[in-house]
């Protein structure tokens, strides 16, 4: 039986949600964590942690991976739980369920999300949403 040892401290909840959303920003631009790790002076282990939010990410850090990731800032605090409260406009607005950002950090997710929206003609998406519907439902079945 695993014991967990309580003088070790879990991540705070912040920390995970930026880590999360630096793991999908690179797995989206199909970049490996050794080449995020390389661009911003640390390894890849180092990134591992950044993206399970064992290590807290600095401010300067924060902003290396923004640009190399090409994203403002903000974008690791979108959709945080909780985030809205200081915000000026609608506490809930843009908030992404904790069961959908499991989903989207899954690789093979963000690989299919990723092809279908290469694919321009419309027809053949609405077949590929049907073709899924069907297998979904053929398992449950």
């Amino acid at each position: 039986m695993l014991t967990r040892n309580p003088e070790r401290k879990q991540p705070e909840p912040v920390d995970v949600h930026v880590g999360r959303r630096i793991r999908i920003r690179r797995v989206w631009m199909e970049m490996a964590q050794a080449t995020l790790g390389e661009a911003i002076g640390v390894t890849f282990q180092q990134v591992q942690k950044y993206e399970k939010g064992t290590n807290r990410v600095g401010a300067s850090r924060l902003q290396q991976i923004a640009d190399v990731l090409e994203v403002p800032v903000s974008f690791f605090f979108e959709d945080m739980p909780g985030g809205g409260k200081y915000d000026a406009g609608d506490a809930g607005a843009g908030f992404i369920h904790p069961e959908l950002m499991r989903l989207v950090s899954n690789d093979q997710t963000l690989a299919l999300v990723r092809a279908f929206c290469r694919i321009e003609d419309e027809k053949v998406r609405a077949r590929i949403v049907g073709l899924v519907k069907a297998l979904a439902e053929q398992n449950r079945s």
